[in-house]
């Protein structure tokens, strides 16, 4: 059993849930969270990671002395990322790139040196834009729905599996993570690294600081509760676009499954992770939820043209990793967007000015 855990973007909203559930069940485990506090709202995991005993060390991932400086691991989480499929549109692509793959990189040879298994947080954005747009969709009054009949391989009722294919271009995001997955491959052949990826959807829950691009989930249900402006943005402005959405304490579930395979496998496999058809929705759909939960209603402007990244479907398909580790979602899309909401009303003081 892992001794050390190093979590990478351990600030962030996904890495600080991961490394506080580490630690309340590893009592006796030392957990660090490593992060550079780019991203707007993550000071406030400070706080948290402290009362909960995770070490917080102020670094980055781009740097190969501040991984040296955090000292031998056991078990290293690679949650750090850039995280919105629309950076490096604005032309600048280097803060991207350097914290994505060359961070990614220098994670890896840390873990090499040290002997660490590593778990990758991948993306579903590493699938083609293209491919995605091009899956046979039909349309109800509230959503994009996938026809049953489709021929397309690593396509089912089920979602989009492993085996869809990677032809074509994904977005600076999307193809920084897949190069950093190809890098892993090789690790394990050169050097016999213990690893496992996971190419998750969008992860939802308290302490999450969305934005347009990146957390709607979050975002959705804060301006419904504290105001602002939202709007479906791409396919008409109708709102029909369609993702599942994954709790994260049931991936922290799936990581401490996969660990017991990594303690003992040097390689280990490419998982699709996500919350499944059953937890899909549309922001139409999102929508009328956070009217019912919260009892407010917020018009929703519409923008028909859509962004060069944005993509009308997605649903992982979970039958590989369910069959690797029995591993199956537990917590529902309403029960989770109602927990989102109470945490916005308890904390509304911290998180208003970032999210309203």
């Amino acid at each position: 059993m892992a001794q050390r855990i190093l979590v990478t973007g351990g600030a962030g909203f996904v890495g600080s849930n991961l490394a506080l559930a580490f630690k309340r069940d590893r009592p006796s485990v030392s957990v660090v969270a490593l992060d550079n506090l780019n991203r707007r709202g993550s000071e406030l995991a400070l706080a948290r990671l402290r009362a909960g005993g995770v070490d917080f060390m102020h670094g980055d991932v781009r740097a190969p002395a501040d991984l040296a400086a955090s000292g031998s691991v056991d078990l290293l989480i690679e949650a750090s990322a850039e995280p919105s499929v629309h950076a490096g549109y604005d032309g600048d692509p280097n803060y991207l790139i350097q914290t994505n793959l060359s961070g990614a990189a220098n994670c890896l040879e840390h873990a090499r040196r040290h002997g660490a298994a590593v778990v990758f947080l991948s993306t579903s954005r590493v699938y083609p834009i293209a491919r995605l747009r091009a899956l046979p969709l039909d349309r109800t009054a509230t959503r994009f729905t996938l026809r049953p009949d489709s021929s397309m391989p690593g396509v089912s009722a089920a979602g989009i599996a492993e085996d869809f294919s990677l032809a074509g271009s994904r977005s600076l995001y999307g193809a920084t993570k897949l190069a950093a997955e190809l890098l892993i491959e090789e690790y394990r052949a050169m050097y016999g690294l213990r690893a496992v990826v996971n190419r998750c959807g969008v992860i939802a829950g308290p302490w999450q600081m969305g934005k347009v691009d990146q957390g709607f989930i979050a975002l959705w249900m804060a301006r419904h509760l504290f105001g602002g402006s939202l709007s479906y943005m791409g396919f008409g402005g109708e709102g029909l676009q369609v993702r599942d959405v994954l709790h994260v304490d049931d991936l922290y579930d799936l990581i401490v499954r996969q660990l017991v395979e990594l303690e003992s496998k040097p390689a280990q496999g490419v998982y699709n992770i996500g919350g499944g058809l059953a937890n899909s929705v549309s922001l139409c759909e999102l929508t009328a939820l956070c009217r019912e939960i919260t009892g407010k209603r917020l018009e929703i402007g519409r923008v028909a043209e859509t962004r060069d990244a944005d993509v009308p479907y997605y649903v992982s398909d979970n039958t590989a990793v369910t069959s690797a580790t029995g591993w199956t979602p537990q917590r529902g899309l309403r029960a989770l967007l109602e927990e989102v909401c109470r945490w916005l009303v308890d904390n509304r003081e911290q998180v208003k000015s970032i999210l309203a």
